[in-house]
């Protein structure tokens, strides 16, 4: 490998940082373009962000690059979900075994401290306002705004990751230029991000090893715990209708629903109406394409090839998968380039086409199941079975967030659990006889 090869990475953001570190690890020299004034510079300000979950397989690819102990410095662990029911009346669900955790982090947080690493590598340059308006497949030529100057710039690398989010500037242009399915597909939800501030020591109002949850049907909010002792709340709402962000218009509607809705956290919200009205609706938007590579020059990472919807807390922990399974294929390929996105490409595609149909069966979990009395006594009779018989049952759940094993598979085990677990639960009387050996025998027999 000629290790002055350019690379350029379009985005720095949290997968375009990390592909950043790990191609300089390899010794090329990467520039690093992006739209925003440079983060390292900002103050972390809320109202645009949804916590992130970080997980297995986010942690592996931190961890190929060197930094995971550096990261979980900023990251708090969650061990359970907690649900908040109407009356205030808490559950709580674990979300693995042996205190398996998901980690709260915040995502401007990580952001910063991706970057701040990234200056440990002097072949690594950070280029800021810079806006990309399209690129020349045939001569891998970018072309970016100054937004400072206003200026147009073109730059030349020999390889381009494309890592530029949901509406990739890179992306359309393949999309125009080259055979190339495509489609996105908003929500009719939307989120919001509102506060619990901490306690006046500092210390938090809820528990903060937990995912907290208000379910609520056609809605909810979830809260993630944040260093200083706050909590990052998120509304997921319908965008229109009679329950709706199209109605909610004053600050009397807002107070009277939440009072109504939300009883328990309204006490910790004092900031509630001036989270609302001042921080943004923003809109939930799924992008599936294929192929993601043009010839061996260009690839997409990340939302720029996948974008998610969040309720899965996979969508940082599929870009940096990206990260992880290039990485892996080009040490395979001792780092020929001949094929290698294009093998990329045929590997992740289906991988991140699953991961969006889980993240959208999640959210119907969320919102509607975990209060679900029936899908309680499914999780206690799967949890049972997997204890006593882990070599035949790993609950879904565990094989998306605390297992490598492909986002594909897990979505095709799951499909197979939850077809066996629907002639469980026809059993007569099974809400009284779950617990006994029988259930578990009938198991045995479905699954051998």
């Amino acid at each position: 490998m000629d290790s002055m090869k350019k690379i350029a990475v379009v985005g720095a953001g949290l997968v375009g940082s990390l592909q950043a570190i790990l191609l300089a690890q390899k010794g090329y020299q990467v520039s690093v373009f992006e739209r925003r004034p440079d983060l390292r510079k900002a103050t972390l300000v809320g109202g645009k962000s949804i916590n992130l979950a970080l997980s297995d397989r986010g942690w592996k690819a931190l961890e190929i690059a060197g930094i995971a102990e550096d990261i979980r410095k900023i990251a708090i662990p969650m061990y359970n979900r907690c649900m908040h029911a109407l009356d205030g009346t808490l559950t709580y669900q674990p979300y693995g075994v042996n205190n398996e955790a998901i980690y709260s982090v915040s995502r401007g947080g990580l952001n910063q401290k991706l970057m701040n690493l990234a200056d440990n590598y002097p072949n690594i340059a950070y280029f800021f306002d810079r806006k990309c308006l399209d690129v020349n497949l045939k001569t891998n030529t970018l072309s970016f705004q100054n937004e400072q100057t206003k200026q147009v710039e073109q730059v030349e690398s020999d390889k381009i990751f494309a890592t530029d989010g949901a509406f990739s500037a890179v992306r359309m242009r393949m999309q125009k230029s080259m055979t190339f399915d495509y489609s996105q597909k908003y929500l009719d939800h939307g989120y919001k991000e509102l506060v619990i501030p901490p306690n006046a020591d500092g210390s938090h109002k809820l528990d903060k090893n937990c995912l907290h949850i208000w379910p609520r049907g056609e809605f909810m909010m979830i809260a993630l715990a944040n260093l200083d002792g706050s909590f990052t709340c998120t509304l997921f709402f319908p965008m229109e209708g009679e329950t709706s962000f199209a109605t909610l218009q004053t600050r009397e509607q807002v107070a009277a629903f939440f009072d109504k809705t939300f009883p328990d956290a309204v006490e910790m919200m004092p900031t509630l109406l001036d989270d609302y009205f001042e921080n943004p609706t923003s809109s939930l938007i799924m992008v599936r394409c294929e192929p993601w590579n043009y010839q061996d020059n260009i690839v997409l990472l990340g939302d720029a090839a996948h974008a998610i919807v969040p309720f899965y807390g996979q969508g940082m922990n599929c870009g940096f998968e990206d990260c992880t399974v290039f990485n892996e294929m080009y040490d395979e390929s001792k780092g020929d380039w001949s094929g290698l996105l294009s093998r990329f490409s045929d590997q992740r595609v289906p991988d991140a086409n699953a991961i969006l149909d889980l993240a959208l069966d999640n959210y119907v979990e969320m919102r509607d199941k975990t209060a679900d009395p029936e899908f309680l006594l499914q999780k206690k009779i799967e949890g049972k079975f997997s204890r006593l018989h882990p070599d035949k049952w790993t609950p879904l759940y565990s094989q998306v967030t605390f297992s490598n094993t492909r986002y594909s598979d897990a979505l095709r085990n799951g499909r197979k659990q939850d077809a066996l677990m629907q002639q469980i639960l026809q059993i007569e009387n099974i809400h009284e006889k779950w617990d006994e050996p029988f259930v578990m025998e009938k198991m045995l027999e479905l699954i051998s």
